[in-house]
């Protein structure tokens, strides 16, 4: 061939060799790489399900053991104070069928003798039941005979309610505050979302009656009378804080703890400090530890 035939040829050739190259990997890739690939699929799939029929037994297990313990306790707790309550009803009947024979023997004796057989009478009573008559007290408002609910307090139910509640609700609310509630320690944003806190006090409105003259507390404007609410807040990167919930009747002015959240009883907070992280009502904090994702 002419030397100007042989280029166009070799090109040819040249794209013929990439064309056979090409169709080599895509028939490798056909018949080798995707049917591993399915079968990878396949075989994660498989693990991927029993993972779950797994983990979702071990949590069904787990609930179902924990059934069981918290329903003995509550009828342990029952029967605790079924016998506390039949142990005072014995008691108290024989304590009434006491009296009430002194009382029928006073009222014979006053009846039925004279006044020198009387007094005779009543000095020999008095030696001889006032021991009696005194000790039988009268009955006392006692803890035993109450129901004890914390005999179903437990941090696995707890848990998961917590978490069925969160996963079971369609959205959460956004929160705005009400300015008027504002504390002086504490700014808001334009928008009404954001709190800042500040050791000065700022100059504000302190005749205002719903506002927090002391604590750095600010209240949301939308409040919640019943149900299971949920909201989504942002702490960002402060390391003290307190969210949670109280009464619209919790006080607002003055040091003292009733106008301090979590140390009352018209309100409970989840708060943190450092790396501590409790829960608090009534001034009782307990200890919260959180799971490092």
């Amino acid at each position: 061939p002419s030397p100007r035939c042989s280029v166009p040829q070799n090109k040819l050739v040249e794209r013929c060799e990439r064309i056979q190259l090409q169709s080599a990997a895509i028939a490798r890739h056909v018949d080798e790489v995707l049917p591993a690939k399915d079968q990878g699929v396949q075989s994660a799939a498989s693990a991927a399900r029993e993972l779950v029929v797994q983990r979702l037994l071990l949590v069904g297990k787990a609930c179902e053991n924990e059934e069981q313990r918290l329903l003995e306790k509550v009828h342990a707790e029952e029967e605790r104070a079924h016998q506390s309550i039949l142990t005072q009803q014995v008691h108290w009947t024989e304590a009434l069928h006491k009296l009430g024979a002194l009382r029928t023997y006073l009222v014979d004796m006053i009846t039925s003798l004279d006044d020198q057989g009387l007094l005779v009478s009543a000095l020999l009573f008095s030696f001889a039941r006032t021991e009696l008559a005194e000790g039988i007290l009268e009955p006392q408002e006692s803890l035993k005979l109450n129901f004890n609910q914390s005999c179903v307090q437990s941090p696995l139910l707890h848990r998961l309610w917590a978490c069925a509640v969160l996963c079971c609700l369609t959205g959460s609310q956004e929160i705005h505050i009400d300015e008027k509630t504002l504390s002086p320690h504490l700014s808001l944003s334009e928008d009404k979302r954001t709190l800042t806190f500040s050791p000065k006090k700022a100059k504000v409105d302190s005749g205002c009656p719903e506002r927090f003259d002391h604590w750095p507390n600010a209240l949301a404007t939308a409040p919640f009378h019943s149900g299971v609410c949920a909201w989504k807040v942002s702490v960002e990167q402060s390391c003290a804080y307190k969210l949670g919930v109280c009464y619209s009747s919790v006080p607002r002015k003055g040091s003292a703890n009733e106008g301090r959240l979590g140390f009352n009883a018209a309100s409970w907070v989840f708060s943190r400090y450092d790396k501590e992280f409790r829960f608090l009502h009534a001034g009782q904090p307990q200890p919260v530890e959180l799971i490092k994702a």
